[in-house]
């Protein structure tokens, strides 16, 4: 009533029309509705919200708001709506504002300060090249380095001797040296906005000077543990202090290994092969199988047959440990040779080394039975055999079309790097650098003669194929990298089997940690026993990984102190160590892995390979091979409480420790209150990560026999009636395709059509009928394709040599801010998902927390529409 007396009739018959809209349209109860037309009657008093300006400003805004919009109105919208329209002021880019002119004033204005910023930065750099340019047109440079090439070569060592001695010395008298907590703020200050800086520059030196900052800082954060931290006189606090400092001492460890190995990947080029068909060498393909459905086979036999090699140049063999009557049957009827050993010793090794008794070709090229190669592998790869006589092997990429079980169960398979990104598109690069690219069992060529000279492929170990390319390298053979993906398979389908494969990869790489160690024995270099043992030390991080998960306990439940040390030094010199490296890794691996993801893989694995890896230091002859299941189903979504349940009490006994930390902050000394909240902080940390492992636990339907593969390729469909439509292949697999056509024709769903494709200068039609039709955009799945017609399909889409090439494309580089943030968000719907599967009363306790933490986020400002929000 109050609000009548001051209201225009304009604005009372609009206010009457909201009331109506919010009880009919959103839902809202009587109070509800009457509280929100209450506070838009307040804001039609001081503006006139039934004016144009106001109007065409609520339409352009809002898509900003829709978060708030697509769902019934809440009491405490109205700070919702403040803090959403303050953040749209101050962080969001003018462009995609869309009518907010105060905004555009306040971001021209930091940008241009920006800019200005940039400008600085840009003329220091041109003055350092610039006096970089003079010093070497008044020949400094080329003065010191004729006299250096006119010493000796003992006198060039011994410069070098020199002057690596007195980089060292700096560099620890620089990492030992103590500083006052104000020394080592303004240490820490400067070296972070150099990281800053450098970070932006566009070269590989960028790289390198990122490094020496992090390998400074956290060389500096290990020796202040060391020196400063532990607490002597307290057994309790000595024991967990000391586990914590050997899991920290892991880290620092494998972190500088791995700088060795990724600070200057080679990025190899294919290497031509000579026009003379003559001289190339002739290969030997291997398709090793035991229990694999002879559905998943036939793809990768399909394409092998369509390779570009000279037919009397290529033989093709089914190694089937199986010994299965069907396999026979259809490697006569393809015309490809089929081998069989009479026993199953030494699985996949074994198999290959009785296949190697049988087989003459100068090379041998090896597909797992799931890998489908495409037309151009074998081009690419073996030029490199020609050039250099001493290499024994070439390999590449490991690329998968179907989701693993984290891109499954997380929902983002296509849309960021998946776990194997980083390994086969900068580790193994980094490794070639080296000369210490992996054999890694499939997707690879080696060249016959090395192979039978260290007497076969290795059955010592489960990882046949890691043993296989140290033998090569320690016999001084060559190994090649080529990131070029050239072939793709299937991914695991579970949880369960993906765990199962690392197991068996962590067991084989410390077994051979064991009984071939990389840093003993003759034929390696330096550097190759670098990229091995950071290989190997890689599948340690079960334990280290634990005790990061519950370390802060030991002060929160025993009142340990796992860091003896002020607060203020802790904060001084572990943040420093943390930052500096993120930046860094990101700065390098950006590409292949976002920041805090590999956390979240390694926590879930970390408790099952914990064990094996112990057990393989101490008894490495235990542990046998096991096959990685492929072209399996989730046929139904469900939580698997077996993987997760190591998790699950993990995550209880942080939120255990964080009882016990509110109950410190009331009752405990009041110096302590700072120790306490950061020890919470990283419960709070671990317990993010621990969501994120619950969430991958949570099994999603996956019921394609046949996956399909996103494209863009040119394709024609013709109609009963004989016309013939230019369209673009937009997704393809065994069974059916998706088509955009160039122009909608009424083609309706169950029609019958026929699709044209090409491959090189020939055409290939497949019968099918319509699936699914809507507007340009239609569907076919195929009828009973023949056997040729199914080659000639695998050979067309599958089997080409660009099919895999730009899959990475649309990865988006890595911002570590953001990856904080989708790893939070992560971690959330972790508990969202247990809360869904948990028994009375656990679920009802998970609800209600995850819904309470629900509301405080949904104050949160947003930039995407998608995100989730209160129930509140």
């Amino acid at each position: 009533m109050l609000t009548r007396l001051f209201l225009t009739p304009a604005a009372q018959a609009y206010l009457e029309r909201t009331r109506v809209y919010l009880r009919e349209e959103r839902g809202m109860g009587r109070r509800t509705a009457a509280w929100y037309s209450f506070w838009l009657g307040v804001c039609f008093i001081f503006f006139r919200l039934e004016g144009r300006a106001w109007q065409s400003l609520r339409r352009r805004s809002a898509p900003w708001f829709e978060h708030l919009r697509s769902r019934p109105w809440r009491f405490a919208d109205p700070l919702r709506y403040v803090l959403q329209a303050g953040w749209m002021l101050l962080f969001v880019s003018p462009g995609e504002q869309r009518g907010w002119p105060a905004a555009r004033k306040i971001q021209r204005f930091m940008q241009a300060a920006r800019v200005r910023l940039l400008r600085r930065r840009r003329r220091w750099f041109e003055r350092l090249g610039q006096m970089t340019l003079r010093m070497r047109q008044d020949g400094y440079g080329r003065y010191v380095a004729e006299h250096y090439a006119a010493l000796g070569r003992g006198a060039r060592g011994l410069v070098l001797l020199l002057a690596g001695t007195l980089a060292c010395g700096m560099a620890l008298l620089l990492v030992t040296q103590p500083f006052s907590y104000f020394a080592q703020l303004i240490f820490v200050i400067l070296l972070w906005g150099t990281a800053m800086v450098v970070r932006r520059m566009p070269s590989q030196l960028s790289t390198l000077m990122l490094i020496v900052l992090s390998v400074t800082v956290s060389s500096r954060y290990i020796w202040w543990r060391y020196t400063s931290t532990l607490n002597w006189s307290s057994n309790l606090d000595l024991a967990f202090g000391l586990a914590l400092l050997l899991a920290e001492t892991y880290s620092w460890i494998v972190l500088l290994l791995g700088y060795a190995q990724t600070a200057w990947p080679l990025r190899r080029q294919p290497a031509s092969l000579p026009e003379d068909q003559s001289l190339w060498p002739t290969v030997d393909l291997m398709i090793p199988t035991y229990n694999e459905d002879l559905s998943v086979v036939k793809p990768t036999v399909y394409a092998a047959l369509g390779m570009d090699w000279p037919k009397d140049k290529l033989r093709i063999h089914i190694l089937d440990d199986g010994r299965r009557e069907a396999f026979r049957e259809f490697a006569q009827q393809v015309g490809v040779g089929y081998i069989i050993r009479p026993d199953g010793r030494h699985a996949k090794a074994g198999n290959l080394n009785h296949a190697l008794q049988y087989t003459d070709g100068d090379l041998v090229a090896i597909f797992d039975c799931d890998h489908i190669p495409t037309r151009s592998f074998l081009q690419l790869t073996t030029g490199w055999f020609l050039k250099d006589p001493k290499l024994a092997l070439v390999q590449t990429p490991h690329h998968f079309f179907s989701p693993d079980p984290f891109e499954r169960n997380l929902g983002h398979f296509g849309k960021q790097p998946n776990e194997n990104a980083l390994f086969y598109g900068l580790l193994q690069d980094g490794n070639d650098l080296w000369n210490a690219a992996f054999f890694c069992g499939s997707c690879a060529v080696l060249r016959r003669s090395a192979i039978e000279d260290i007497g076969g492929f290795a059955v010592e170990t489960v990882t046949e194929d890691a043993h296989t390319a140290l033998r090569l390298h320690r016999k001084g053979y060559n190994s090649a990298y080529l990131r070029i993906p050239q072939a793709a398979g299937l991914a695991t389908e579970s949880l369960s089997a993906h765990i199962g494969q690392r197991i068996r990869w962590a067991r084989g790489m410390v077994q051979i940690f064991r009984t071939d160690n990389p840093l003993l024995g003759k034929g390696l270099s330096f550097f190759q026993r670098i990229c091995y043992l950071n290989a190997m030390l890689h599948f340690l991080a079960g334990i280290p990984r634990i005790i990061y998960l519950t370390a802060p306990l030991a002060f929160l439940w025993f009142h340990s102190y796992i860091v003896y040390a002020p607060a203020v030094a802790i904060l001084l010199n572990v943040v420093p160590h943390m930052v500096h490296a993120n930046i860094t890794n990101s700065h390098i691996q950006g590409s292949y892995r976002r920041t805090f993801w590999g956390e979240v893989y390694e926590t879930v694995l970390a408790w099952y390979i914990a064990r094996p890896t112990t057990v393989a230091l101490f008894a490495p002859s235990k542990g046998k091979f096991n096959v990685t299941a492929k072209g399996g189903l989730v046929e139904r979504q469900y939580f698997d409480w077996t993987i997760s349940h190591p998790y699950v009490l993990l995550a209880l006994a942080n939120v255990i420790g964080l009882g016990f930390g509110i109950w410190r902050l009331f009752t405990g000394p009041s110096h302590e209150i700072i120790t306490v909240l950061i020890t919470m902080l990283w419960v709070f940390y671990n317990l993010i990560i621990l969501g994120g492992a619950v969430a991958v636990a949570a099994e999603v339907r996956q019921v394609r026999q046949t996956h399909r593969v996103p494209a863009s390729l040119p394709a024609f469909v013709q109609s009963e009636d004989g016309h013939i439509l230019p369209a673009v292949l937009t997704d393809y697999s065994e069974g059916g395709v998706g088509l955009t056509l160039d122009e909608a024709r009424g083609l309706t769903h169950g029609q019958r059509i026929t699709l044209i494709l090409a491959r090189g200068d020939r055409r290939f039609s497949f019968a099918g009928t319509i699936s699914r039709s809507l507007g340009r955009n239609i569907g076919i799945q195929f009828d009973s394709l023949s056997q040729q017609d199914h080659i000639d399909l695998i050979q067309c889409t599958f089997a080409r040599a660009d099919s895999w090439l730009a899959w990475s494309d649309r990865f988006r580089l890595d911002r570590p801010l953001r990856s904080l943030r989708d790893v939070v968000v992560l971690g959330f719907s972790g508990y969202q998902r247990l809360a869904t599967h948990a028994p009375f009363p656990f679920n009802v306790m998970l609800r209600e927390s995850t819904n309470a933490l629900s509301w405080l986020m949904s104050f949160v400002p947003r930039r995407n529409v998608d995100a989730p929000v209160s129930k509140f």
